[in-house]
């Protein structure tokens, strides 16, 4: 995959579901391009934060209908895919540890 680093991972995704695992588990949350596979993510991570990743877990979150209102059609939003990584103990973003 030609993706570069930095369009692999749109955004972090800070929740209180997110913080619970960033704070037990070590693990960040993030919001990445549908195309990225695994391989893909942690070399990102690996590269942009200079951590060392343990695992990514990803899955697809679908769209949700929407109402747009008073006899208006229904409408989607769009999916997105969400990647879950686990970095090695000792591990930290720093970056991240504020927000």
């Amino acid at each position: 995959m030609s993706l570069s680093s930095r369009r692999v991972l749109l955004e972090y995704i800070n929740t209180e579901r997110s913080t619970q695992l960033r704070q037990e588990n070590n693990e960040y949350v993030f919001k990445v391009d549908l195309r990225a596979n695994k391989h893909v993510i942690r070399r990102a991570v690996e590269e942009l934060f200079k951590v060392k990743v343990d695992s990514v877990r990803t899955m697809i979150v679908p769209g949700k209908t929407r109402r747009l209102g008073w006899g208006r059609p229904e409408g989607r939003t769009p999916r997105w895919k969400k990647a879950i990584v686990r970095l090695k103990k000792d591990e930290v973003i720093t970056m991240l540890e504020n927000v």
